[in-house]
Formats: structure tokens, C-alpha cells, sequence
């Protein structure tokens, strides 16, 4: 039997030797044999969520506020003998509670299948060799290498390196990180923020210290602006309907209305008006519009910001992998003093680490000619480039048993290492320019025999190609009202270089002198010059915390892209973090959207997306608002106004019950994209939705007229006349409210909200000519009635584009007006 965890108090007394025969485990690591054993014995490495039994789930849809308002109309339907009324209410219920369980489960798939493309990634030893796994894949006794950016898997004891810095204030509430050397332990959940160590998994999934494995996506507890403007809307329009409710019992009562009988009218009108299905739909819509991002390469780590990657107007672009192919190819190498270029190459690749998959590394490696001259050597030591330090460092041991030092990086920084004269700096400086015209990057390389002075050797110049699709995606972009700032670690003469061939701007600042020179950065000033800026060069992460910061303080919804632990805060601070193909786990962890593949149309497909999502959103609250104040108040106003019941309660549960349908394909609905950020306008969704509604009371009241006076139909031919227009035109007012053209242009509705709304419509007007439950109509007046919404269907749209075309010139004139008032502000301070 395999031991399954050794406790952190167990492991941290015990020498690794020790450890190593506990665990039956070597420096070579598991064999793949022995791993699939343990994981049998062990279990996974991660933490069981707790489920529900199926038949407490089932017994949930049945309870809470809209099902007790289901279940007291069914048994006052009993208390005055309605039998038929009970059965359909009794339906209705049912529909109710499986429309809940179908949202929750698309949700819940949709969400499931997020978490597995956010899973974390381990680099372990097996069978001798390093490999790249699942992280819950992890057993103990596997050894894994711990990198810069890493989210530490599993309880573990280091057993070899230099050093690990590690954040583990999940944990131990320490706010400063905590640097670990050899035979110390690490946590699950913990981030590596410096160095590299190979470590000994002890415990893994239940039964690690912290005790559960660190999710990157999990259920938020925040609830996003869209989010409560839209239930916002729904108590509004619960209040509206309970007001109007009590108004019709004191008339009724007045009147000498039957008390259970008027109880059970309005507890039903009330369950058909309010938004009884707004939250499901909110949140399938999320997660179905957060699934069809995954398939695009762009994966949501929380639904809820969904809403702020559609109103994203600024979007903080890293150079290396959005922009350009993060494809590194080694250039013509320049060499000092009649040094060799060959030498340089393998210097360079002795202060690397192939194993890490570094695509610096892999690229001066791969320009070694004889790569087996580099097996003569052993690296003794390894030090990391990290983005402060800039450099990685390397101790060697050459083929005679002589130790020597190595390093490669940031020309500027090895330069200053190796103390050199002015004249050879100048020299080293133009050769760098010269290759930062053309876009290269240069890296320096540099020996030393005792580890303090330090020879210059030369430089390894690295190109990375510009992206194929970027010239046209940054334009798609621009034209999207998406305004894009490069951000890169280069020097300026290769940010101006790159900037030039993608036509981002002319205005290049060095990141360090723009924060250098604003002593307050929280400053209007500062803000505003920081928005005028096109690319910034030499930047450290540090920088794009600043940079984010002033963007928002001038009302942007930014985009900031980052793949490094040192990018964390940066991407926590905007609006919308993104973390890079390639990240690291604390990167992605840190940032609201991950993209799987390199480039900025990934990008652009999710805030593309994310638009569309917010579409459908729009439309679906549109017509929510639209369809209550139809109802309630035309309803209300008939039997106040006319004391006359213009549909019975079995028809005001179809209508509910037919209502339910197409609002369930809501999430699959096509929209048209708008070319421009989208933000929550919620007086131009009260206005339309308003005019909707209007539109609809006149229109049913007419309808009502020409029934009554004009085809002299009995009170129960009436009720039926009504309920087949209500169903009919209220699916219709859906075609007007999802669209702000008119509703017949292009995009179409999608094949299946067109069939669930012509399918319920049918049903609607069979069970009116076959007279289901009400009384029958002659199939002329069905073909009227249908006739009549269709009209009326094109006077709501003429309507409501005009509307639309109001809001817009009153929008621009007081956002003239605004910048009027700005301007003689601005002018009156300078005086």
C-alpha cells in the first residue's frame, strides 16, 4: 500500500534522504507505473466540492418566493373547486422548476468545462524525464521544478537550488514574501515570486496543509454592475406589479368581488408579470456566452466580467507574443576585441536552462553548432532571469574541473556588470541601436572567473517576427472604438521601430522617465498625459500598475495584457486583466480573461463576443420591462376602469407558461456588434422598453374596442381574442426589442429563437381556434388577431427607431454641452 501524505510537521523534521525511502521515491523521481498506482491509492490532487443529493436539488426548484406564490394559487383553485385551473397551475409549477434545473445545468457545464481549461500545469519528473503535466495528475513522492510565477501544486520539501521566494499570505497571513532554501517546506495554493528549486511532493489534495488546491475559477462573490442594474430592473418590475396588484384588490374588494377568487387572479397575474426567469437567464447567458469564448481560445475566469471586457476602450497591448509571433530566432551575433562569435553562443547557452522551455533560452541554444560540446560542461547553479534583476545567471564547471561564472542579459545591466570604458560603451550602444532599427532585441552575454569582475563578450541579437494578423487586428481594433497602447521592455529605438511597422502611434515615452517626472501620480495632469502616450518603452511591470491606474481615473475601462507574477498587480487593477498565452499561474490567477493561443485577434474575438453577450442581455430586459407594463397595466385598467376581466387566470398561465419558451433560447440569439465600447445606459433601456409597453396597452385597447363594438363578441370570445394578441404580439415586441434597426434587417434571429417563438405562437393559436380551455374562435378572427400584431408589430419598430435616433442627437448635444462646461471650467481655473 502507498503512503499518501507525510503531515507538514512529519516532513519538516525529517532529512530528505529520509523522506525520499518514506515515499519510495528518487532524485529520478516516480516511474509512470508507480505514479498510476498512487494516484489509484491516493486519490487526485485536488479537493472534492461538496455535492447535493439529486432529489434535495429537485426539491430546491420547488421552493422559495415565485413557486410558494405557484403553490397557494393551486390550493385556493382547490378551496373553489377549479379543478382545471389547479391542474394547469400545477403544470406551471413543474415548467418552472425544470426551466431553473435546465439554465442551472447548462450553467454548471458551462462552467465545469472553463474550470478544465484553466487547470493548472506541473512540471514533474517521471520515468527520469521531465514532463508537463495536470497538476491534480500529482502524487507524493513526485519531484517538480518550481519556477518564477508558479502556483506551488502540493506540499512539498525542497531539496534542491539556490533559493525560492514564496508569497504565502493565502496561508499564513505573512503580507511580505518569504525566501525558502533547501530542506524547507512549501504549501499548496502558495506563489513563487522569485528563483527556481526542484522540490519532494509530501501531501497532495485533502490532505495538504491548506487544504484545498487554489481554483482559478471559482464562484464569485461580487456581483458585477450589469449584473445589479439588471436586478435592479427585476425589483422594480416586482414592486410595479405588487402595487398595481393591491390597487385591483381594493377596487375588486370594493366592488364585492369573491375574496379566494380575486386572491388567486392576482397571485397568478402577478407570477406572469414579474421576471420570474431573469436570474436564470442572466447567468446561462453568461455562461453559455463564456463557454463559446473558451472555443475561441479566450477562457473567462469570472462571468461577471464579461460586462467589463464589452466596454473595454483602451487596451494595454505586451509586445512580446500579442503583437509579435514570441517566435525568437538568433541573429548574426557581434563580437569585442577579436573575440569568437561560437564562444559568445555557448556562454551565452551555458547561462541558460533548456528544461525551463524558456524561448530565449531555446533560441541561443539552438544556435550552438555542436551541441554536444555542451554536454562537456555541467551548470552547478542557475539563477533566473527575473523582470527586476534582468538577467540570469549561471555557475559552471568546465571539462578539466575549473569553475567559472556566466551571465546573459539586458545589455545595459550586463555593461554596468562588467564596469566598461566610455569609449567601448559608446561602441556596444551603437552596434545596439543599429540592430534596434531593425527590430532586434540584444542581449548581453558576459564571464568571470571569480564572480566579481567580469568580462564583456558581446551580443547575442534575437528577432522576433511581427505577427502576420497584427497590422490588420490592431486596425479591426482602432475601428471598434478600442484605442491600443504598446507596452514593452525594449529600449525605444525598437519600440519606435515596431510602433512605425503596426501604425500605433508616433508619441514613444520611456515608461521610468514619464513616473519619474510626475511626483503625483493620482494627478489630472499626469492622467491625461499618460492618454496621450501611443507606446511606452523600457517599461517594468510596475510601470502598467501606474499606467492602469491613470487610464481609469479618466473614466477608461482598461485592458491590460501580462504573463509574469510581477504583472499580477497590474492585472488585478484593470478593468479587464489579461493573461497571455504562455502565462504563469499567478498571471492567469490574477486576471480576469485568459487567452489559450498568442496574438491580439484572440483578444479581439473575446471583446467581440463579450459585446454580443451584452446584446442579448439588453434585448432580454427590454422586453422583460416592456411585457410587464403591457400586461399589468392594461389588465389593471380594464377591470378597474371597464370592471371587466379581459383574460381569465387558465389564460394568464398559457401566457406564462408560452412566455417561458423563447425566453430560454435568449442565449443562442444572433445580435449585430456594435463598433463601439458598450456601457450600461439604463434611462435608454427605461425609455425604449417604456415606449414598447405604451405602444402595446394602445394597441390591446383597440383591439378590445373593435372586439367588443365592432365584431360583437360575447365577454368569453373576447377573453379569447385577447389572449391570443397578448401571446402573439408579446413575442413579436421580442423581434422589436432585440434589434435597434428595424427588426427584419440583418442579423436575423438565430434558428432557434425564431422556432420557439413561430412554435409557441402556433400552439397559441390552436388552442384559440380549437377553443383548449377558453372558448372557441372562428379560424377568421385568428387570422385577424395575427394580422393585427403584424401591423402593430411594424408600428412599434418605426416607433421605437425613431426613439432611438432622439436618445442619440440628445446624447451628443449634451455631451457637447458637457465638454462646454469642461472647457470654460478648465479656463476659468487657469485665469
Amino acid at each position: 500500500m502507498n503512503k499518501c501524505f507525510i503531515n507538514s510537521e512529519e516532513a519538516k523534521k525529517k532529512e530528505i534522504d529520509e523522506l525520499f525511502k518514506d515515499l519510495k521515491s528518487s532524485n529520478e523521481g516516480l516511474s509512470s507505473s508507480a505514479a498510476e498506482s498512487r494516484i489509484k491509492d491516493c486519490g487526485p490532487n485536488s479537493i472534492e466540492e461538496k455535492k447535493t443529493s439529486i432529489f434535495l436539488k429537485i426539491l430546491l426548484y420547488f421552493w422559495g418566493p415565485i413557486p410558494w406564490m405557484i403553490e397557494i394559487a393551486a390550493i385556493l383553485s382547490i378551496a373553489i373547486g377549479h379543478y382545471v385551473e389547479f391542474h394547469i397551475i400545477l403544470i406551471l409549477l413543474l415548467i418552472n422548476g425544470l426551466v431553473d434545473f435546465w439554465e442551472e445545468f447548462q450553467a454548471g457545464n458551462a462552467i465545469a468545462a472553463l474550470k478544465k481549461n484553466l487547470a493548472l500545469k506541473s512540471l514533474v519528473k517521471r520515468d527520469g524525464k521531465w514532463l508537463q503535466i495536470d497538476a491534480d495528475k500529482l502524487v507524493p513522492g513526485d519531484i517538480v521544478r518550481l519556477r518564477l510565477g508558479n502556483i506551488i501544486p502540493a506540499d512539498a520539501k525542497l531539496i534542491e537550488g539556490d533559493y525560492l521566494t514564496v508569497d504565502q499570505s493565502t496561508i499564513t497571513g505573512e503580507s511580505l514574501p518569504v525566501t525558502k532554501k533547501s530542506g524547507d517546506l512549501v504549501f499548496s495554493g502558495s506563489i513563487s515570486k522569485q528563483g527556481e528549486m526542484t522540490a519532494l511532493i509530501t501531501a497532495t489534495g485533502k490532505n495538504t496543509f491548506f487544504g484545498k488546491t487554489t481554483k482559478l475559477v471559482e464562484k464569485a462573490k461580487s456581483i458585477s454592475h450589469f449584473q445589479k442594474a439588471v436586478l435592479k430592473i427585476g425589483d422594480y418590475l416586482i414592486y410595479m406589479s405588487l402595487g398595481l396588484a393591491v390597487l385591483l384588490i381594493i377596487f375588486q374588494l370594493l366592488r364585492g368581488s369573491s375574496y379566494l377568487e380575486l386572491i388567486q387572479f392576482v397571485l397568478i397575474l402577478v407570477i406572469a408579470s414579474i421576471p420570474v426567469a431573469l436570474p436564470a437567464v442572466l447567468s446561462v447567458t453568461m455562461a453559455l456566452g463564456a463557454l463559446s469564448l473558451s472555443k475561441k481560445k479566450a477562457i473567462v475566469t469570472r462571468l461577471e466580467s464579461i460586462e467589463e471586457i464589452a466596454g473595454v476602450d483602451v487596451l494595454c497591448c505586451d509586445k512580446t507574443g500579442t503583437l509579435t509571433e514570441n517566435n525568437l530566432s538568433l541573429g548574426d551575433p557581434v563580437v569585442f576585441k577579436n573575440g569568437d562569435k561560437n564562444a559568445l553562443i555557448l556562454y551565452g547557452a551555458l547561462a541558460s536552462k533548456e528544461e525551463n522551455q524558456d524561448p530565449i533560452d531555446l533560441a541561443i541554444i539552438k544556435g550552438v553548432k555542436n551541441l554536444d560540446e555542451l554536454k562537456n560542461y555541467k551548470q552547478e547553479k542557475f539563477v533566473p532571469f527575473d523582470p527586476v534583476r534582468k538577467k540570469a545567471d549561471a555557475t559552471i564547471k568546465d571539462p578539466e574541473g575549473k569553475t567559472f561564472y556566466v551571465t546573459k542579459g539586458a545589455p545595459q545591466v550586463i555593461i554596468n556588470l562588467c564596469n566598461l570604458e566610455n569609449s567601448f560603451k559608446n561602441e556596444v550602444n551603437k552596434v545596439m541601436n543599429n540592430f534596434a532599427k531593425k527590430g532586434h532585441r540584444t542581449l548581453g552575454v558576459a564571464r568571470s572567473e571569480d564572480g566579481k569582475t567580469w568580462d564583456f563578450l558581446g551580443l547575442l541579437p534575437l528577432f522576433d517576427p511581427i505577427r502576420k494578423d497584427s497590422v490588420e487586428t490592431i486596425k479591426f481594433a482602432q475601428e471598434n472604438g478600442i484605442k491600443i497602447k504598446m507596452l514593452t521592455g525594449d529600449n525605444i529605438a525598437i519600440a519606435k521601430e515596431i510602433s512605425h511597422q503596426l501604425h500605433i502611434g508616433d508619441n514613444i515615452e520611456i515608461a521610468n522617465n514619464i513616473i519619474k517626472k510626475n511626483t503625483n501620480l493620482d494627478s489630472p495632469e499626469f492622467a491625461k498625459e499618460i492618454e496621450n502616450i501611443d507606446v511606452f518603452a523600457e517599461i517594468f511591470p510596475e510601470h502598467k500598475y501606474a499606467i492602469v491606474k491613470a487610464l481609469q481615473s479618466n473614466k477608461h475601462i482598461v485592458g491590460m495584457t501580462g504573463d509574469g507574477v510581477n504583472d499580477s498587480p497590474a492585472l488585478k487593477q484593470a478593468d479587464v486583466g489579461i493573461a497571455v498565452s504562455g502565462s504563469t499561474d499567478a498571471a492567469r490567477a490574477a486576471a480576469s480573461l485568459v487567452s489559450l493561443a498568442p496574438g491580439l485577434s484572440v483578444i479581439n474575438n473575446a471583446i467581440e463576443e463579450s459585446r454580443r453577450i451584452f446584446e442579448r442581455m439588453n434585448s432580454y430586459s427590454i422586453y422583460r420591462i416592456a411585457e410587464t407594463i403591457r400586461i399589468m397595466f392594461f389588465i389593471t385598467a380594464s377591470i378597474i376602469f371597464f370592471n371587466f376581466y379581459p383574460i381569465t387566470v387558465i389564460m394568464i398561465i398559457l401566457l406564462a407558461l408560452l412566455n417561458d419558451i423563447p425566453i430560454l433560447t435568449i442565449a443562442y440569439d444572433n445580435t449585430l456588434l456594435e463598433t463601439k465600447p458598450i456601457r450600461w445606459q439604463m434611462k435608454r433601456i427605461l425609455t425604449i422598453s417604456t415606449v414598447l409597453g405604451i405602444i402595446g396597452i394602445v394597441s390591446t385597447f383597440l383591439l378590445l374596442y373593435i372586439a367588443r363594438d365592432y365584431f360583437h363578441l360575447s365577454i368569453a370570445k373576447i377573453q379569447s381574442f385577447i389572449f391570443l394578441k397578448l401571446s402573439v404580439a408579446g413575442h413579436q415586441t421580442l423581434f422589436v426589442a432585440r434589434s435597434k434597426k428595424a427588426f427584419f434587417s440583418k442579423p436575423y434571429p438565430s434558428p432557434i429563437l425564431l422556432s420557439a417563438i413561430l412554435s409557441t405562437q402556433v400552439i397559441a393559436a390552436l388552442i384559440v381556434g380549437f377553443g383548449i380551455f377558453m372558448e372557441p374562435l372562428p379560424w377568421k378572427y385568428v387570422g385577424i388577431i395575427w394580422g393585427y400584431a403584424i401591423v402593430w408589430t411594424f408600428i412599434a419598430d418605426a416607433i421605437k427607431i425613431l426613439s432611438y435616433r432622439h436618445l442619440n442627437f440628445m446624447g451628443k448635444h449634451h455631451l457637447k454641452f458637457l465638454k462646454m462646461i469642461k472647457q470654460k471650467f478648465t479656463f476659468h481655473s487657469i485665469k
